[in-house]
């Protein structure tokens, strides 16, 4: 059993009563779980496992896959914050995804998970703006070790997308709305 902070990237079906957790830990990087018995209406895991909330987990590795199974979730911070507007949630989509698209799976990278804890606490209790999403974006470009200063200043995204090959679908209508 390993017990670390997380934050729920994501979420989706797997069977009747069970789910699929993908999650950004502090400890253990990007890992997805199983929550078994999940969608039960009494449920251990009820009311603790949406996107955005931040919980303490414990799980158990398996020995076969990159799979594990959930046995406990602490919820910790909420996020109320983000489900309040459109925008919010948007802002903290775009982020999830980025978060996604430049991690390994099961690769400890700490530092990305309290930039990530500290853009969802931005979100809960403030709108976002085309300053904070730029800043987001340089500071996650710093810490996937993009070198050239210029363009972390001009143009921190195109940096990202450059050097991962994509750019996250969220990110347009995020900018179009903050317009």
């Amino acid at each position: 059993m390993e017990t670390t902070n997380a934050i729920l990237l994501r979420k989706r079906k797997l069977s009747d009563t069970s789910l699929i957790i993908a999650w950004c830990t502090e400890s253990l990087g990007c890992v997805e779980t199983v929550a078994r018995g999940a969608r039960r209406a009494k449920s251990a895991f009820a009311g603790k496992l949406d996107l955005f909330f931040e919980a303490e987990i414990q799980l158990q590795r398996s020995r076969r896959s990159s799979l594990h199974t959930l046995t406990e979730a602490v919820l910790r911070n909420p996020h109320e914050g983000i489900r309040t507007n459109y925008q919010r949630t948007l802002a903290a989509s775009c982020f999830v995804e980025w978060i996604e698209a430049t991690t390994e799976l099961e690769h400890p990278a700490p530092e990305l998970f309290h930039l990530l804890q500290r853009a969802l606490g931005f979100l809960a209790a403030h709108d976002p703006t085309r300053k904070a999403v730029k800043h987001f974006e340089a500071e996650l470009a710093r810490c996937a070790g993009v070198h050239d200063a210029a363009l972390l200043r001009s143009d921190p995204a195109a940096a990202l997308a450059a050097l991962f090959g994509r750019m996250p679908r969220g990110r347009a209508p995020l900018l179009k709305s903050l317009a």
